[in-house]
């Protein structure tokens, strides 16, 4: 069987590295390989890959965001997060998002092989360093999320421009809304988050990695 897999991240020379790694093995295909969501999106539609290797930092779309729209253009698609945070929450959110694989970039290359050979047959894979209560815990009540599942995808993305220090006039352009219907999405998110202050969201926004500081 050959496994079909799209390689999603910013940074040309991460993802040219995946795709030496996992064209060594025999039986993988990478079918695509992108830098932003928006496209990888519009390939995990076309080409309906058996495991999608996602970035979690990514320009106006984090990674679990990004799984879950993986997941709705091609619910066969295992979505494997690949990516430099360590964090509990962060596996919270990917897990709620619908992610079956999470692995950080400093572990050995034969993991990743190994993670995207489990992930193609359906099976969880997660870095030994996932504290395995936590891991056990959202594999058997994947119906729980963490805070930021209370915001919706919309709202995430308003953050995240937001966040990296966009305008809500240039919000509103990059995300093809109005300015009063950001500044509404803003309005809902700092409440459903218990923020007062533009400032705070940007703080919580940088620790649950919404963005890199």
């Amino acid at each position: 069987m050959t496994v079909t897999i799209l390689i999603v991240d910013d940074h040309i020379a991460v993802r040219r590295g995946v795709q030496t790694i996992l064209e060594g093995r025999d039986g993988f295909e990478i079918v695509a390989e992108v830098g932003t969501g928006a496209s990888a999106i519009d390939l995990a539609e076309r080409h309906k890959p058996d495991v999608a290797v996602i970035d979690y930092s990514l320009p106006a779309m984090n990674g679990s965001q990004l799984t879950r729209r993986i997941r709705e253009a091609s619910p066969r698609t295992e979505v494997l997060v690949y990516t430099m945070h360590e964090s509990d929450a962060l596996v919270r959110d990917v897990l709620g998002a619908g992610a079956r694989g999470y692995l950080l970039k400093s572990d050995a290359d034969q993991h990743l092989i190994a993670a995207v050979d489990a992930l193609a047959h359906h099976q969880p894979y997660f870095t030994g360093r996932v504290n395995e209560a936590l891991l056990a815990h959202y594999l058997a009540h994947p119906g729980e999320g963490s805070q930021l599942d209370t915001l919706t995808c919309r709202e995430r993305e308003v953050v995240q421009l937001i966040a990296e220090g966009h305008s809500s006039k240039q919000v509103g352009a990059a995300l093809a809304i109005s300015l009063k219907t950001v500044e509404t999405h803003r309005a809902s998110a700092m409440h459903k988050l218990g923020l007062e202050t533009t400032a705070a969201l940007v703080r919580y926004a940088v620790r649950n990695k919404l963005v890199e500081p």
